[in-house]
C-alpha cells in the first residue's frame, strides 16, 4: 500500500468518525476529536517556536555577529550561556544543533538585552505546570492581558470606530446612489447605538428608532450568519466530493469499506451500552 493509498484511509476515517457524531457522541466522534486538538496544538506549537521564539527571541538575545564586533569578557560569558543551552537542546551533543547554531542566529547584528524580560515571562507561563511555583504564571498573564488590551483597543479605535464615524458622514456633493447608501449607513449607526442606549426607557419615538436599530443589527448578523453557512457548506462539498473520489478502486475503495465497518462498529457499541444501561438500571 503506498503512501498516498495510506493517507487518504486516514482522511476518509477521520472525516467519516466525525460524522458519526449526528448518530451520537461515540468513540470514533472521541478518537477524531482528541487527534484533530493533539495535532493542531502540535503544529501550531512548532510553528510559534520555528517563526516567533527561535529567530525573534534567541536571535536577538544571541545573534551571529561578525567576526569584528566586541568580544569582550562580557560577550564571552553572554556566549557561553548560549553554548549551555546548545548542549542542554543536543542532549549532551547526540543530536543535530538546529535550534542554537554555530556561533549565534543569524538575522540580527546586536545583542538586545531588553529580550530578557520576555524570556522570563515565558519561563514564568511554563511554570504553570508546577503547582508549587504556578503563582509566578500571573505575572506572564497579567502582562499578556495588558498588553493585548492596550493594543487591541488602539486597532479597534481605529477600525471600528473612527472608520466607522468616517464611514457615517453622507457626502451630499456626489451621485444619488452614493447618496443613498450613505444614508442608510447613517440611519443604522444611529438607531443601533440607539438601541444600546439603556439609560433611557425605549418609549416613544426613542423606541420607534431602537425598534428601526433592531432590524438593521438582524440584517446584519443575518447577513454574517449566512456568510459563514455559505463557507461551511462550501467545505462540506469538497469534503464529499472527496469522499467520493476515494470511493474509486484507485484508493481500493477506501469510503464505502470504512464506512461500512464505522456502520457495523457502531451498532455494536450501541447494542453493548443499551445493555450496560439496562443493567445499571435494574
Amino acid at each position: 500500500m503506498s503512501v498516498e493509498i495510506f493517507g487518504s484511509w486516514i482522511v476518509v476515517f477521520l472525516t467519516l468518525s466525525i460524522f458519526s457524531y449526528l448518530y451520537d457522541d461515540n468513540p470514533f466522534y472521541k478518537a477524531a476529536e482528541h487527534i484533530f486538538i493533539g495535532v493542531s496544538a502540535g503544529y501550531w506549537a512548532v510553528i510559534a517556536f520555528w517563526q516567533q521564539i527561535q529567530p525573534n527571541l534567541f536571535g536577538r538575545l544571541w545573534p551571529k555577529l561578525e567576526e569584528s564586533a566586541d568580544t569582550s569578557v562580557l560577550n564571552s560569558v553572554w556566549y557561553s550561556i548560549y553554548k549551555v543551552f546548545n548542549y542542554i537542546s543536543t542532549g549532551a551533543g547526540t543530536l543535530d544543533r538546529s535550534v542554537f547554531p554555530e556561533g549565534g542566529i543569524e538575522g540580527y547584528d546586536e545583542i538586545r538585552l531588553m529580550y530578557i524580560i520576555p524570556f522570563i515571562l515565558g519561563i514564568f507561563m511554563l511554570l504553570r505546570l508546577v503547582p508549587k511555583v504556578g503563582w509566578l504564571a500571573r505575572w506572564a498573564i497579567a502582562y499578556i492581558v495588558g498588553m493585548t488590551a492596550g493594543l487591541r483597543f488602539y486597532s479597534f479605535l481605529n477600525s471600528d470606530i473612527l472608520l466607522q464615524i468616517k464611514a457615517s458622514a453622507v457626502d451630499f456633493t456626489g451621485e444619488w446612489g452614493a447618496i443613498i447608501n450613505g444614508m442608510i449607513v447613517f440611519i443604522g449607526t444611529i438607531t443601533g447605538l440607539i438601541y444600546f442606549f439603556f439609560s433611557k426607557e425605549h418609549k416613544g419615538s426613542f423606541g420607534t428608532l431602537s425598534k428601526i436599530g433592531i432590524y438593521f443589527l438582524m440584517i446584519k448578523f443575518g447577513a454574517s450568519f449566512g456568510f459563514a453557512v455559505m463557507g461551511r457548506i462550501s467545505l462540506l462539498i469538497g469534503r464529499i466530493n472527496q469522499l467520493k473520489d476515494y470511493s474509486s478502486v484507485e484508493y481500493n475503495y477506501a469510503t464505502p469499506i470504512i464506512l461500512l465497518f464505522i456502520i457495523v462498529s457502531l451498532g455494536i457499541w450501541s447494542f453493548m451500552d443499551g445493555g450496560k444501561k439496562n443493567e445499571s438500571a435494574a
